[in-house]
């Protein structure tokens, strides 16, 4: 398929941010907010970065379960579902970096994974309000954590009166059901959801089941709110395998579906999270806001990888590890507007993480052609461990001012204090920088909901290196990144609001990028020193006559490395020029959404990925490819019943790099298919 079709596609076709869910498809178009970029609740073209604010009916409408179902038409992101976190995870790929910890999660205000890398797999999308997308860094909210992008998963308000319940199943003994329901605890309201799935997939022996619990309970009275969340997640995984390299394609030597795990595979995790926040007046037009949450995360994981293609003995390398992390975040700020059309925010944060690992590393001989698991005895004596403990603390302030009506500044410095130390004996290293940002937007035409709007920002980010707790990380702390960054574009709505397109140009130097590598079998990290990721994205969507909505996107990225030497089998090697790992030249999507109060529903996705490059080398050239989904259903009053199909092309293309592995690869997963049924009651 040619860039120029899929531009033309793209233009012409799509699923628009704010789809009507069950609650009826006619209703006006209710402005989205964000509050990601600047804590404040706004629209996103009156904020001078790229913005998109996805709505919960809209995820409701295309029977989105995942992050990448969810983000399916998001610009300039592609989600790769699976890998090195489990089948229930994902990588996000944003501004052409796919890496894991490049990016930001936030669940309900909080950071979810604290200072370490965010905790995918555990995310609910269930009972969503909305979801907000923020590419690039966010230096001044959220510090130290963030690079190319902030994915913010807002659930539903203790308020909310929805009631719900919905049984579901699938393809590979996929199946599941959940309730959302409210109640009242004195003068507080109170929501619980609650869900519990297993998903079955193609790939031998991968599943996962995930128990889910999320309860909210808040009040507001006399113009303070208070609010309670308590999230329990009980997460089981067997893990997939992914597929070896050998040269410049993957090798023909493995079936592809094959699963190379010792039997009995697992990663499981049990994740525990209570936050509170309290928002108050203080005097006239301020408000005071604070937020503190504690996290708990157990993880277990018993797995293994090829290391050699061929039936030889040991030809296989696994690990067996014990991870608790600990997690504490807490933030205050107040937000005062002035007479002279100045709007000040000022605060100050904590992020702690600390946590410890034990494992042991096992070989193990497996049959290439993956008709059977090797039995193998788990290790009892785990005898490497990897330690962590990280403190990113940071006082933070901002202004936005409004010059003129159609014109209008807006600014923050945050001044970041990190401390870490990994391992008994090694000492700790500690940072304190200043990072920030500044940006402007322009009205260029404006004529009542209609606008035409020019922006243009510069914001520089700083974050200790990353830390995932593989057994070979306690030998010394990587040099911290850091990263500026620039974007420009312009914001159109037009058609009293029903079309509405954002084209914006970005280039983000960066210096010690981390990524992934193999040392003795063992996962490792290392600092890549520059690379530039640079690019024009593109979004555009339309709210159609009879109830359609269309939305499309296209993306041209160029991520290169500018000077990285490196050794390759004791050879050093300049990268300097060569394309970055993974990352896409070329993404676009494009859909269509039906979606009236009653009756027959339905929903088509396109996503095209262009060709990307396997290695840091550019010697294994991975082609092109697109994926189609599409739902049907039907919509009464008190219920919805619907199917949905993944990957109807069932392309299975290598879609992300393990960092366990060495030269190996997570593909696309298998077409799919899940009905479901669903009561409002």
């Amino acid at each position: 398929m040619k860039v120029p079709r899929l531009l033309k596609c793209a233009v012409l076709t799509s699923a628009v941010l704010t789809v009507p869910g069950i609650a009826g498809a006619q209703a006006k178009k209710i402005p989205p907010v964000e509050v990601v970029a600047t804590r404040i609740p706004e629209a996103p073209h009156d904020v001078p970065a790229a913005i998109e604010v996805i709505s919960g009916d809209d995820l409701r409408a295309r029977g989105a379960t995942s992050l990448r179902d969810a983000l399916a038409l998001a610009a300039g992101i592609a989600i790769a579902p699976g890998g090195d976190g489990g089948p229930a995870s994902a990588v996000p790929e944003i501004w052409g970096l796919r890496e894991f910890d490049a990016f930001l999660l936030v669940v309900d205000g909080v950071p979810w994974g604290g200072a370490l890398n965010p905790a995918v797999a555990t995310v609910s999308l269930r009972d969503v309000e909305r979801i907000e997308v923020l590419r690039g860094p966010a230096p001044v909210t959220f510090g130290a954590t963030s690079f190319v992008g902030v994915i913010h998963v807002v659930h539903k308000a203790a308020a909310a009166t929805n009631k719900y319940a919905e049984v579901r199943g699938g393809t590979y003994g996929t199946g599941g059901g959940s309730i959302d329901v409210p109640f009242t605890l004195g003068s507080y309201n109170s929501r619980l959801s609650a869900d519990a799935d297993h998903e079955g997939f193609k790939d031998d022996h991968t599943s996962f089941t995930r128990g889910h619990g999320l309860w909210r309970v808040g009040k507001t009275e006399n113009g303070r709110t208070s609010w309670l969340t308590a999230d329990l997640t009980i997460l089981q995984q067997d893990p997939a395998s992914p597929h070896v390299r050998e040269g410049a394609s993957l090798s023909t030597a493995t079936p592809l579906d094959a699963n190379y795990n010792p039997k009995n595979a697992f990663i499981n995790e049990n994740r525990f999270a209570l936050a509170a926040g309290y928002d108050r007046s203080v005097m006239d037009g301020v408000t005071w806001g604070s937020t503190a949450s504690y996290t708990f995360s157990g993880q277990s994981m018993f797995r293994g990888f090829l290391v050699n293609v061929s039936n030889t003995a040991n030809n296989a390398a696994g690990f067996r590890e014990n991870i608790d992390v600990n997690h504490v975040y807490a933030d205050t700020h107040l937000i005062w507007p002035t007479m002279s059309g100045m709007k000040f925010m000022a605060g100050a944060d904590l992020l702690f993480a600390a946590g410890e690992a034990k494992g042991a590393t096992f070989s193990y001989t497996t049959p290439l052609s993956g008709a059977s698991q090797a039995s193998v005895t788990e290790p009892t004596t785990l005898d490497k461990d990897a330690e962590n403990e990280r403190r990113f603390a940071g006082v933070y302030g901002s202004v936005e001012w409004k010059l003129a009506d159609n014109f209008s500044l807006n600014g923050g410095l945050r001044l970041n204090a990190t401390s870490e130390k990994r391992g008994e004996t090694s000492p700790a290293a500690t940072n304190t920088r200043i990072s920030g940002g500044v940006g402007a937007l322009l009205g260029l035409w404006e004529s009542g909901a209609d606008h035409l709007r020019a922006f243009a920002s510069y914001r520089n980010t700083f974050k200790p290196a990353a830390f995932d707790f593989g057994l070979a990380e306690n030998e010394g702390i990587l040099k911290p990144e850091t990263s500026n960054s620039y974007e420009t574009g312009l914001k159109f709505t037009g058609n009293n609001g029903q079309f509405d397109a954002e084209l914006s140009a970005f280039r983000m130097d960066f210096e010690n990028l981390v990524t992934s590598s193999v040392v003795g079998n063992l996962p490792s990290l290392t600092n890549s020193g520059s690379t530039r990721f640079q690019g024009v994205e593109l979004a555009t969507d339309i709210r159609l006559p009879y109830s359609f909505l269309a939305r499309g996107t296209v993306s041209l990225h160029d991520g290169k490395f500018v000077n990285y030497l490196t050794d390759f089998n004791g050879v050093n090697t300049q990268l300097g020029g060569k394309r970055f790992e993974m990352s896409a030249r070329q993404l676009a999507s494009a859909g269509l959404v039906y979606a009236p109060e009653m009756g027959i529903i339905g929903s088509a996705t396109m996503n095209y990925s262009g060709d990307r490059y396997l290695n840091k080398r550019n010697t294994a050239l991975a082609k092109s490819f697109t994926t189609f989904d599409a739902g049907v259903g039907y919509r009464a009053d008190r219920f919805e019943v619907r199917i949905d199909g993944r990957n109807l092309s069932d392309q299975r293309d290598p879609i992300s790099e393990s960092e366990f592995g060495d030269a190996q690869y997570y593909r696309m997963p298998a077409r799919s298919f899940r009905t479901g049924l669903s009561w409002k009651y």
